[in-house]
């Protein structure tokens, strides 16, 4: 029985890891006793980490779950305090449900454009460089996790196509005396899937690059446009300085990945591949049929209704989702609640992931783990504060949540403002290297950037082998460059 017991707890888990989350969760009472709350705090960060760079083995739901419920059982925060903090995210969260929701509906527009688009830009180079600067785009004027949505949703999708291909495919040799079901697996699979990280980690950095430039781009943008009173054209004016180098430089990176092909970059689309999805776009064009037309037709106006809603900031994001969920199926026939469940699926499971990552949020608040931090970057000479502060909330962002760690800093300053302590112009200062700050070096890890964790933790990742190891490893030049380029402009 203990035996089974085992097996069966954190499912097809490493063996050591099994025993390092039992073990863990074993001595943490004697040794939060031993090593006080400060020692422990720190050993469950550094515990959670492990449960997301474990997350293709097992969904960090279960295993940060069962360390969370440790940290509440400790009293190293209390539930009070998680409350608050899903209450702080409750736009995220609400994004999370319905605007990733109301993207699933809009997969057939979604496949038709950006199959084209694969398909037709056939130079890698220029076809990253598009990626990167449409994601950039997007994510200035809308939402970093929207447009994650979006990249899941259509590579998730061409992905399954020649998923399907290759499951149906007979083992008879074809005309050129090659196994069709051999030549469809092995290396070309593996190039398959390497040219898909790679355009997809061009997209998520690409988020990052957007996300910083405007008021809207990143939750964390508006808290601080709010504390200085910057209008959007302001809050773009003050952080030029430092996101255009940045921007900049981040495209020349694309270009540099591709053409040396390090760090997982360069993979190009195989011919059979190629091969593949044309015939499948074909296959779907001649059969499609006026109804599919119509609905080709509702989605791309929903489109247009999310872009400007959301540009226009006329709701909450998750509200314009909702509206358009309810718009799109309500004139596409969708109306039975089983077909409007599945869209739900990949959303709700990252939203339960979110509210544990809140319980390790809380902690950090709760015992002040960053508080030495802040002192020491607030005690140093005016002159080097900039600099000192955008290494050090890059750091904590890709440790922990950079919506946090930019509410905290900005919180600092502000009373340090109030205070007499610091002069306006410094204050703006600080206020551009918290918000560089916490949306460059955080590309580090998932950890730091919603967007990153989102698509870690979704159905396309296992699918193309993208673990939290990897997405470190892919997204390291751009984090040397863009936290080097971002120090240099403050």
């Amino acid at each position: 029985m203990l035996k089974t017991a085992f097996n069966e707890f954190l499912g097809n888990s490493p063996k050591w890891f099994k025993l390092a989350i039992l073990g863990f969760l074993a001595a943490c009472y004697p040794l939060y006793l031993l090593l006080g709350s400060t020692v422990m705090g720190w050993a469950f960060i550094a515990m959670f980490i492990i449960t997301l760079a474990l997350a293709l083995k097992c969904y960090p739901l279960q295993s940060g779950g069962l360390l969370a419920l440790a940290v509440l059982a400790l009293g190293l925060t209390s539930p009070e305090t998680v409350w608050h903090e899903i209450q702080q995210n409750l736009g995220v969260i609400m994004l999370l449900v319905f605007m990733v929701s109301f993207i699933f509906f809009m997969k057939p527009l979604l496949i038709y454009i950006f199959g084209k688009i694969l398909l037709r830009v056939k130079n890698k180079v220029a076809l990253s460089l598009m990626f990167s600067i449409a994601a950039a785009v997007l994510s200035a004027f809308l939402d970093a996790l929207t447009v994650m949505a979006v990249l899941i949703t259509v590579f998730g999708a061409l992905y399954g196509v020649y998923e399907k291909v290759h499951s149906t495919v007979g083992n008879d040799l074809n005309e050129d005396g090659v196994n069709d079901r051999k030549q469809l697996g092995g290396d070309t699979l593996a190039e398959f899937r390497a040219f898909i990280r790679s355009l997809v980690m061009h997209g998520a950095v690409g988020t990052a690059l957007g996300g910083v430039c405007t008021q809207v781009g990143e939750p964390q943008n508006l808290l601080i446009s709010e504390k200085m009173g910057w209008s959007f054209v302001q809050f773009a004016s003050e952080m030029a300085h430092v996101t255009v180098p940045v921007f900049i430089a981040g495209l020349l990176t694309v270009v540099v990945l591709e053409v040396t092909g390090k760090f997982g970059f360069g993979a190009k689309l195989d011919n059979s591949v190629r091969s593949i999805l044309e015939s499948y776009l074909k296959e779907e064009d001649d059969k499609r049929t006026d109804k599919d037309k119509y609905g080709l037709v509702i989605q791309a106006i929903c489109g247009i209704l999310l872009i400007i809603g959301l540009a226009l900031h006329v709701m909450e994001v998750g509200l314009v989702g909702l509206s358009l969920l309810v718009v799109a199926t309500a004139l596409m026939g969708v109306t039975e609640e089983h077909r409007i469940g599945h869209a739900f699926e990949e959303s709700l499971p990252f939203v339960s992931l979110l509210c544990i990552f809140f319980v390790i949020v809380g902690m950090i608040h709760d015992l002040h783990l960053f508080t030495p931090v802040i002192e020491k970057v607030l005690a140093m000479d005016l002159d080097a504060q900039p600099q000192a502060f955008f290494l050090a909330n890059g750091i904590l962002s890709a440790i922990s949540d950079n919506v946090f760690v930019a509410t905290v800093y900005i919180n600092e300053v502000k009373a340090a403002f109030d205070a007499g302590q610091i002069s306006r112009e410094h204050f703006e200062t600080l206020a551009v290297a918290i918000n560089t700050g916490t949306n460059l070096p955080s590309v580090a890890t998932p950890n730091g950037q919603a967007a990153f964790l989102f698509l870690l933790t979704s159905a396309l990742a296992p699918a193309i082998q993208l673990g939290y190891m990897r997405m470190v490893f892919m997204a390291l030049p751009y984090t040397i460059v863009l936290t080097i380029v971002g120090f240099l402009f403050q």
